[in-house]
């Protein structure tokens, strides 16, 4: 049928922000005063004032793995409220479980979420669970509260020209740990079974909320954002979008550990472009980088100047080891969807 609108059907993974702001963001229900940091490309989560406290409130979906799918609920969320610079404490869920699931795989997921809250100190408040037709595997949506104390928290918006930017652990920590299990037996074609292994436990790195609180007690913050769908690469443009600046980075000051430099190669994908949580995006005053990271490294949290930012919103460049620049493009979907489909050759 001619004269028909072809509508762009969207990528897996995270809706772009042109979309958002085209098809989302003029949907938003009523205003509301209370309301101090609402959605926006690169907020983690929303503040809203309550009499004389602010609470900060995140929600988000695990949908690239099944492996110990309530541990990543559990982080992913905490690390949002954590951006903030205020401590998870509260949290929901809203668990789907396929056709045909068992009462074990409910009670596992269970356990694995009540295990990392606990280590979280976070507290489950409540949710839904269901059996839901058409769905493949469990999905977990989350919904993470906390307090600020005092009013005092940091943005994702409010990062400055010069500021420095600090990552902390490396890079596609979460990307690695799922890639690990999910594709554990095609990757044992190219890699060998110890680095398969210690790239399954990245897992356990995946917390950001120590470095959040060990950041925040130097005075030096002006934002942070952890790097999720896009990797750190989409981390730093979400930064940079948020607060309205530009940024400098260089290649070669960030950290790729050696499990997820050998993963990405066997399937072929860029480690900048691959989920990250785990890692936390934090700009800082330049004249206190160092004491930061001091404060960081002193907590056992690795951590390493990567740029900084600039205040020409349209520079998004990245220097190679080579000195050459380059802009650093934002990625268009994860590189994880593509790695969880593709071949080992």
């Amino acid at each position: 049928m001619s004269g028909v609108l072809k509508l762009p059907i969207l990528r897996s993974g995270k809706v772009p922000p042109e979309t958002l702001e085209k098809h989302v963001f003029p949907y938003l229900g009523s205003g509301d005063s209370d309301i101090i940091h609402g959605p926006g490309i690169g907020r983690d989560a929303a503040l809203i004032r309550i009499g004389r406290q602010v609470a900060v409130a995140t929600t988000d979906p695990i949908t690239g793995t099944v492996h110990k799918i309530g541990s990543y609920v559990i982080h992913i969320c905490a690390n949002d409220v954590a951006t903030f610079g205020i401590r998870p404490r509260w949290f929901l869920a809203t668990i789907l479980l396929p056709e045909n699931a068992n009462t074990q795989m409910l009670e596992d997921i269970m356990a694995s979420m009540h295990t990392t809250a606990k280590t979280l100190n976070v507290a489950i408040i409540g949710g839904h669970t269901e059996v839901t037709p058409g769905l493949g595997r469990p999905i977990i949506i989350g919904f993470m509260l906390g307090i600020a104390e005092d009013e005092e928290y940091v943005t994702s918006s409010n990062a400055q020209p010069d500021n420095s930017l600090i990552l902390t652990k490396g890079v596609a920590i979460e990307g690695t740990a799922i890639l690990a299990s999910e594709r554990a037996n095609d990757l044992r074609q190219k890699l060998a079974e110890n680095v398969i292994e210690r790239a399954q436990l990245f897992i356990n790195q995946l917390s950001v909320v120590p470095e959040a609180m060990e950041a925040m007690k130097t005075g030096a913050v002006t934002a942070m954002h952890d790097p999720t769908e896009g990797g750190v690469a989409n981390g730093i443009h979400e930064m940079a979008d948020a607060s309205g600046v530009g940024f400098i980075v260089d290649r070669g000051a960030l950290m790729v550990h050696e499990e997820t430099r050998h993963i990405c190669q066997a399937l072929e994908i860029d480690p900048l472009n691959l989920i990250a949580s785990g890692a936390m995006i934090i700009a800082v005053d330049r004249t206190k980088a160092n004491s930061v990271i001091d404060v960081l490294q002193k907590a056992g949290i690795s951590a390493t100047t990567i740029g900084r930012l600039v205040r020409d919103p349209k520079i998004r460049n990245i220097i190679e080891p080579d000195g050459s620049i380059h802009p650093l493009p934002k990625p268009k979907e994860d590189a994880l969807w593509n790695a969880l489909s593709k071949s080992v050759k």
